[in-house]
């Protein structure tokens, strides 16, 4: 990495053979690495590049550039926390951030697993931050937050998974900022007996775990991870308190068939699970799994309405939905169905 350090600087100098010579590293370099340079996907650097389709104008979003996404930005920077937002390049983060809203990302940037869709890096991860949890609720109290959803890359080095670090946030929120509502969005605790059980005697108002994608594409889209574990846990959350919110959430254009995906949801509502989201998958690089296809907006729609025919107490379906998009407005009515019934 020395030497393409040492071309970029005759970059910027306007060095013509220098940029001549760093011109064919320029795109490996953008596309799987931080600033700073290290590798940001060591384990896909050798891949061959897939194919990238053209993006539809249905998945089209306006650059982040308001004041309220610079302030959002600001607060997350002097409490030197990650954001899901920044770390999986969501299409919506200019929207949720001029809102105030951030998906906190706990455990560090750093993630043990290596999913074929995922843009979080990959690698051995440092040692918790043992004041994370206090960072995490002054920047919830500094940004006024109703809701806030907390997440964290996969800790497979951790005895527990995180499972008492999340419990530590939930704790911190709840002492700074007792009025706010929390959802986590958990890793699948695989070989973690215990972990389950520890994040929901934390009392979080949400328990969300994402399938990510259907069984059959397990192996190459979520190598890491078992589809039944999954729905074990999803399970086993509502075992422990049936009360408690559960949700799930998958990607389209992977590949899957359409029946696949009404067998998740099968499988979803026998698990008690009470909100289901589905999006569009988009490729972080050339790296990563290619787009097989892109949805377009009235199969979302269909899919939405076959889900709420199968018992979903709620659904969101679209091209842009994201596990954390619109999620205080969606825990709301959450609750408002729920009593309705």
């Amino acid at each position: 990495m020395r030497r393409g350090k040492q071309s970029r600087k005759y970059l910027l100098r306007g060095n013509s053979r220098a940029s001549l010579h760093i011109k064919p590293m320029a795109v490996l370099i953008d596309t799987l690495t931080d600033a700073a340079g290290p590798l940001r996907h060591p384990e896909k650097a050798h891949r061959p590049d897939q194919p990238a389709l053209r993006k539809p104008d249905w998945i089209r979003v306006k650059a982040p550039v308001s004041a309220g996404y610079l302030n959002t930005q600001r607060i997350v920077r002097a409490n030197g926390l990650h954001t899901v937002c920044e770390e999986a390049g969501c299409p919506n983060i200019g929207e949720c951030w001029e809102q105030k809203h951030a998906t906190f990302m706990i455990m560090g940037d750093t993630c043990t697993r290596a999913c074929a869709f995922c843009n979080v890096k990959t690698g051995l991860p440092g040692a918790l931050d043992p004041v994370e949890p206090e960072h995490v609720a002054e920047a919830t109290r500094k940004l006024g937050l109703a809701h806030i959803v907390i997440t964290s890359v996969d800790r497979d080095d951790l005895d527990d998974g995180g499972a008492g670090h999340f419990a530590a946030v939930i704790g911190a929120i709840r002492a700074r900022c007792p009025t706010t509502t929390i959802e986590v969005l958990t890793p699948d605790f695989l070989r973690k007996d215990g972990a389950a059980e520890t994040v929901v005697a934390a009392r979080p108002d949400v328990f969300n775990h994402n399938l990510e994608t259907v069984p059959s594409k397990y192996l190459t889209v979520r190598p890491g991870a078992r589809y039944f574990a999954s729905i074990r846990l999803l399970q086993r959350v509502k075992d422990i308190d049936p009360q408690m919110f559960t949700k799930s959430g998958i990607m389209v254009g992977l590949g899957e068939e359409r029946n696949e995906i009404l067998q998740v949801m099968d499988d979803l509502r026998a698990a008690g699970v009470d909100f289901l989201t589905i999006g569009q998958y988009l490729q972080p690089s050339r790296k990563h799994h290619p787009v097989v296809r892109f949805v377009p907006p009235d199969e979302f729609k269909a899919l939405e309405t076959i889900a709420y025919a199968k018992g979903f107490l709620m659904v969101a379906a679209s091209p842009l939905t994201r596990s954390s998009h619109h999620a205080g407005e969606d825990f709301a009515r959450l609750k408002a169905l729920r009593t309705a019934r």
